[in-house]
């Protein structure tokens, strides 16, 4: 479940933390286990990172689940994570959703026929000041409009 790669990559995040306190890593190693599989975190796979960590799997699944990066189904190749949280929907943000949806033929929380996009409304990504905004995978993208939207999207394909 978890390749010899990525507990290398786990392993050096435990070093900053100190000893007997492996378990703070564990937002990281359940981001790089969902990466390598298929940008999806099952119930085995986060098990798996709790027993590499040494903590309960309740404990991993209470984070795998409270944050809206971790993804629990199936995903597309990029993933755009719409905010709507106060500011951004001050801005404009469920126009600018609807119209996202448009454009992808889906609605928040599906996949495009193609398998190339996800989009899922999150509740904050904290760049309040940027609203609207929305990130793709790990790019944060600001004060969108309609246009502004279509052009980023139109890059992905």
């Amino acid at each position: 479940m978890i390749s010899d790669n990525t507990k290398k990559q786990i392993d050096s995040w435990i070093e900053k933390y100190p000893q007997g306190k492996q378990s703070s890593a564990v937002m990281e190693a359940l981001k790089l286990v969902q990466a390598e599989n298929d940008n999806q975190l099952t119930s085995e796979a986060i098990q798996a990172v709790a027993d590499y960590l040494d903590m309960p799997g309740i404990a991993a699944a209470e984070v795998a689940t409270f944050y809206e990066n971790y993804n629990h189904k199936p995903v597309g190749k990029h993933i755009i994570r719409f905010c709507h949280n106060i500011s951004c929907m001050l801005n404009g943000a469920d126009d600018l959703i609807t119209h996202l949806e448009t454009k992808l033929g889906v609605k928040t929380g599906e996949i495009t026929k193609d398998g190339l996009i996800s989009v899922k409304k999150v509740e904050c990504l904290g760049a309040c000041v940027g609203a609207p905004m929305f990130q793709i995978d790990d790019q944060y993208y600001e004060h969108l409009t309609a246009d502004k939207i279509d052009d980023i999207v139109d890059g992905l394909k």
